[in-house]
């Protein structure tokens, strides 16, 4: 005799199936994973992250343009110091040649007045005129300039009167003589003209107004009496 084993008889209980299902819907089922999402965010929250965000980088880029603004206004900054520094180093070249010259033409002076009286006497001749051409050509290049001329008004910024004479002829204080030519180079005066001058005679407007003033009642008296009398 043989003994049954519970559960695998036919007796053994048979787990309850609805009518019309299939033996697989009576298995279990797994346990799905849930494809609800959970609740949403307020959109409150959403905007507010955003706002700020737009914030951050708005103060990021002011940042920045102010940053720009500052190496912008520096670069031009030493560009016109730059400017400047080229302009005033060439403004001192041209000054330091300047006075290079004139020193070096102030100590040539005396010869050029030299062929100068040698010139008025007749004696610049033969080699010596050719020397003495050269000499003035080559002071003539590096910018010397001879003025003073008779006749010219007195001008005590050039001139340097020497000698001083009235004369009925001029009108206001004249060089009459030049006694010395100046010199100079561009606009500065290495040497005033050294000249006598002449200004007018002393006296010679009253006089002149005094002849006008004389002939003038004649004149009416005239006029009043119609002239001579007629035939």
């Amino acid at each position: 005799m043989t003994e049954e084993t519970p559960g695998f008889g036919e007796n053994a209980e048979k787990p309850d199936v609805p009518s019309g299902a299939t033996p697989d819907d009576a298995a279990p089922k797994a346990a799905e994973p849930s494809t609800e999402e959970g609740p949403a965010a307020p959109a409150g929250d959403a905007d507010s992250k955003t706002s700020a965000q737009d914030v951050s980088l708005t103060a990021q880029l002011d940042q920045v343009r102010t940053a720009l603004n500052e190496r912008t206004a520096d670069l031009q900054r030493l560009q016109a110091e730059y400017q400047n520094y080229r302009r005033r180093v060439e403004r001192d070249k041209v000054a330091v040649k300047e006075v290079a010259s004139a020193n070096l033409l102030s100590e040539l002076l005396p010869t050029l007045d030299d062929i100068g009286r040698a010139r008025e006497h007749g004696e610049l001749v033969g080699g010596f005129k050719s020397v003495a051409e050269a000499l003035e050509t080559v002071v003539a290049k590096m910018g010397l300039q001879q003025f003073g001329k008779e006749g010219e008004p007195f001008d005590p910024t050039i001139h340097e009167a020497l000698m001083h004479s009235y004369a009925p002829d001029v009108t206001e204080t004249t060089c009459v003589a030049i006694l010395q030519p100046g010199y100079r180079i561009g606009e500065r005066t290495i040497r005033p003209a050294r000249v006598a001058v002449a200004e007018p005679q002393p006296g010679a407007q009253t006089v002149k107004g005094d002849e006008s003033a004389e002939t003038a009642p004649e004149a009416s008296d005239e006029k009043e009496t119609g002239g001579p009398d007629e035939g």
